[in-house]
């Protein structure tokens, strides 16, 4: 039962499977506090339009994909309630309301949007994408989440969220709390550059098979050093190393030994990783296929969520009318 106070908001943008990243990041985390607190978990489609606006068809079959990878970690339905973004209409009527109060030079320095945009090549930024950070302070206010389980990389996210929260407190009425973030371990891609990410292509998608795990494992980067076999390696700069701390970790002191001595090889290591992140994927796999099978019941929790997350945002934007004076009359 979840009895804490804090509400927490996450999710992820539809924009294709979840991966390792994901998992490490935020995923495993909710999985842990779910039976703690009340937890709203949505799949952000309309927030994967920022990017993928020319490809709907890529986001609405993300959204069942996602979803499967959620039951698949182990999100509880029973638990956690599994929500569709675009369903929620009060959720772009707070999104207009938040950006009636914050600076367009605000969202331009953000730093999340200004790697992303560098990232992606962008010159010019769409509405949309620039404001990024107002939909997601819209997401998290709506259900008054105070919690945001989420990587580092989505702290000045939050930060605006916090902003725009207290401004409405401050401008209005005390409706809407002030959410903080809980960062979980980024996990780096298999190139060595960056974090894993489904955009760069250096990442292990959660439902990748065995052998697909060990072929991206055997092509990803290493100690560029490092030579020979036998040369010492430095593994504190080896990506793959990285993986043997969080998937191996009563194992990583003696691999870190063993690089540094040059009395592993590298195919070795990659092999050592692989294995320990099939271990960890193997009950993903035989969740999600249950749930292959089960389409309608999927369908089902997505319904039953949204429903529920609809009735919440319903009474939020009441609260939020009526401290701004404009609920004119109740339809």
């Amino acid at each position: 039962m979840n009895m804490n106070k804090d509400v927490i908001l996450t999710g992820d943008r539809t924009t294709g499977q979840l991966h390792l990243g994901h998992y490490v990041g935020s995923l495993r985390s909710r999985v842990q506090l779910q039976n703690e607190y009340k937890t709203y978990i949505l799949l952000a489609d309309v927030q994967a339009l920022t990017t993928h606006y020319d490809q709907p068809g890529l986001i609405a079959d993300s959204v069942h994909q996602v979803t499967l990878d959620y039951l698949a970690v182990g999100i509880d339905p029973n638990q956690a309630t599994l929500f569709i973004q675009s369903m929620i209409p009060e959720i772009a009527e707070l999104t207009v309301i938040f950006s009636m109060f914050v600076t367009v030079n605000t969202l331009r320095h953000n730093p999340t949007i200004k790697t992303e945009a560098r990232d992606r090549g962008y010159t010019d930024l769409y509405y949309g994408f620039l404001g990024y950070p107002v939909s997601q302070a819209a997401d998290i206010a709506f259900c008054k989440a105070t919690l945001v389980p989420a990587g580092e990389d989505q702290i000045p996210h939050i930060e605006t969220a916090r902003k725009l929260v207290r401004r409405f407190n401050e401008l209005y009425a005390p409706v809407l709390p002030e959410p903080r973030i809980l960062t979980g371990e980024r996990l780096g891609g298999l190139d060595g550059i960056g974090k894993m990410s489904k955009s760069m292509g250096n990442a292990i998608s959660l439902n990748a098979s065995p052998e697909d795990v060990h072929a991206k494992l055997t092509k990803a980067k290493t100690d560029p050093a490092r030579v020979h076999r036998t040369d010492p390696g430095h593994p504190d700069i080896c990506p793959v190393f990285a993986y043997h701390q969080l998937f191996r970790k009563e194992h990583a002191e003696e691999i870190h030994a063993s690089c540094s001595q040059g009395s592993i090889g590298c195919r070795e290591c990659k092999h050592f990783a692989g294995t320990a992140i099939n271990d960890l994927l193997a009950p993903f796999h035989e969740r999600r296929n249950h749930y292959e099978q089960r389409e309608n019941e999927v369908k089902e929790i997505l319904i039953d969520g949204t429903r529920q997350a609809r009735k919440v945002a319903r009474e939020t934007m009441l609260e939020v009318r009526e401290a701004m004076g404009i609920r004119y009359f109740d339809l």
